[in-house]
């Protein structure tokens, strides 16, 4: 718990039951209020906020059952116990139906039970006051209403972002799969002077080759077989904007002298065109490979490169900065419970622990698909453990690099078992199938890529 001490606040007609309770509470650590009717309790309340109520049933003038309707329209959250000598079971249910935490009964006998169910209510009172506060951390005061970090990596990255947005320069984006490299795209022309303008993004990993070059530069009707209109490329989509070329070293290699010199000249001419066109286009790449490695794998031109990178953005794994984890579940929580409708606070300790002890190879981009789908099953305010997937429950269901054996399959082979049956089932819509595994349809071209499966 907290150094600071809770305050309670004990309502009673009975002046020898308020100094009991005093006495006793007083050892258990709490400030202890007393008031001997409701109209007392009331003004307490606006005066001093008490955390947690105790009150009695049978007053004078105002019931505690009236009392306790009062104190949830002023703070649904605040915990009330009610207690009474003279108690039936349709009081209690509708005690519990008003809000009451617990119904007790006098003289309080039970010590243990009072002490379990004060220790509850202040776990709860702790979970959510850094719900709040975690809440107000990712309002943000950057701009960057998208991303959330408190991490030194996530500051810097921050940094470059601002930095560069109102430069028109182009930007490289490195990370895994799932970190954000769209999302960073997305900011930097979001805070550029060509936020009124179209933002163009283009998945290389997800379009055919046989399509990519008509995609990039548009195609005049009649310049090839079932080109029965004129389509403009995406450099004269996103003119006076910005184009994202997310995946850049899946792009295939005949087609990239052709994209340096577009972006060298700054002139485009359609597939079958006679003229070219002048456009005006902020470019940012953005690839999960290493940039390097990709160009001593032959995938990758260097004078692209270098062509490209001319701010380099290098995004950090999640695993990397586990202190962003409770923020970025608060913010999950917010976006979902605005989507779905639901009232979920915030997530409790030992479900922040396994988040934060999780490997999470998917990044931020799994984080969040495991919050949404807690969110859904929750039935409570709280996301407790049995609410995250077995995997996240059980670490030893998730090894680091997907290699153990399952039987006589791996990991690795059941994942691209999976994915390759659910194509199936899904009429080899990569689309649907994404959807129904959780995932970026990114991840699933990617994915097969390393299957060696033509997408």
């Amino acid at each position: 718990m907290t150094a600071r001490k809770r305050k309670i606040l004990v309502v009673d007609d009975d002046a020898g039951i308020r100094e009991s309770l005093e006495v006793l509470l007083g050892s258990w650590g709490f400030e202890v209020l007393q008031a001997s009717d409701a109209m007392k309790a009331t003004d307490l309340v606006e005066r001093h906020d008490p955390d947690i109520v105790i009150t009695d049933v049978v007053m004078p003038e105002i019931s505690g059952l009236e009392l306790l309707r009062k104190l949830k329209a002023g703070n649904p959250h605040r915990p009330v116990l009610l207690f009474t000598a003279q108690g039936s079971i349709d009081m209690a249910v509708e005690a519990m139906k008003q809000g009451a935490r617990d119904f007790l009964t006098k003289p309080i006998t039970d010590l243990p039970k009072l002490k379990a169910l004060l220790d509850d209510a202040e776990q709860e009172i702790e979970l959510r006051r850094k719900a709040k506060r975690l809440s107000s951390k990712t309002q943000g005061d950057s701009g960057l209403t998208d991303f959330i970090g408190v991490s030194k990596s996530m500051r810097e990255v921050f940094d470059l972002i601002n930095n560069v947005a109102g430069r028109d320069v182009c930007v490289m984006i490195t990370g895994e799969s799932g970190t954000g490299k769209e999302v960073v795209a997305r900011s930097i022309h979001r805070l550029s002077r060509r936020d009124t303008k179209p933002f163009i993004p283009l998945n290389l990993a997800a379009i055919p080759e046989t399509l990519m070059e008509s995609e990039l530069f548009g195609h005049e009707r009649g310049a090839f077989t079932g080109a029965v209109v004129m389509r403009q490329g995406c450099f004269e989509q996103a003119n006076a904007g910005t184009l994202f070329l997310d995946e850049i070293a899946e792009m295939p290699l005949s087609l990239q002298p052709k994209l340096l010199r577009v972006l060298s000249d700054g002139r485009v001419r359609r597939l079958g065109g006679s003229h070219e066109f002048e456009f005006d286009v902020r470019v940012i790449a953005a690839t999960n490979r290493d940039p390097m490695r990709a160009i001593e794998e032959g995938r990758l031109r260097d004078d692209l490169y270098y062509r490209l990178n001319v701010v380099p953005i290098a995004l950090p794994p999640l695993r990397e900065r586990q202190e962003d984890i409770p923020l970025l579940v608060q913010f999950f929580i917010s976006e979902f419970n605005r989507k779905h409708q639901i009232g979920i606070e915030g997530i409790t300790d030992d479900g922040s622990e396994l988040l934060r002890n999780y490997p999470w190879p998917g990044n931020v981009r799994e984080l969040r698909n495991v919050i949404e789908r807690a969110v859904v099953l929750t039935k409570g305010e709280w996301i407790e453990e049995g609410n995250l997937p077995p995997y996240i429950r059980n670490s030893t269901l998730t090894p680091d690099k997907l290699t153990f054996s399952i039987g006589a399959t791996t990991v690795a082979e059941a994942e691209r078992e999976l994915i390759v049956k659910t194509l199936e089932r899904a009429g080899n819509n990569k689309a649907e199938a994404a959807r129904q595994l959780g995932v970026d349809v990114k991840t699933i071209y990617n994915k097969l890529r390393s299957y060696n499966i033509e997408p």
